[in-house]
């Protein structure tokens, strides 16, 4: 028996392509920042979530970007971790600041490249 193979179709070259890496959203980079001030302590999340006040399901959240946690719940974990609410804001910031310039020089360098050829 002779099997039917389909015909090979064109390469769709006006498919859309990716879109260029978002900007990391602020929840996310501060959960990324609590989790590491939290690693760095050697801590587990029940202790720093019980000096805080939460639960550490709460806190579990906060740290995968999941929760939009209230300027109250930022400021008692930032406490329990010893850390001030502005030192935690201004490392937020530096992050999301270099992650815009680490983007931005992505795209010059892409718009560059594609010059060259």
């Amino acid at each position: 028996m002779a099997s039917s193979i389909p015909p090979l179709r064109p390469v769709d070259r006006t498919a859309p392509k990716p879109s260029p890496a978002r900007e990391p959203l602020w929840r996310h980079v501060l959960g990324e920042r609590l989790r590491g001030l939290r690693h760095e302590r050697g801590e587990k999340l029940s202790e720093t979530a019980s000096r805080a006040g939460i639960s550490p399901q709460y806190l579990s959240e906060m740290e995968r970007g999941i929760k939009e946690p209230s300027s109250e719940m930022i400021a008692a974990v930032a406490g329990a971790l010893d850390v001030t609410l502005v030192d935690l804001t201004l490392a937020v910031a530096e992050s999301l600041r270099s992650a815009q310039h680490s983007a931005s020089r992505g795209a010059t360098c892409s718009v560059a490249y594609a010059l060259a050829a």
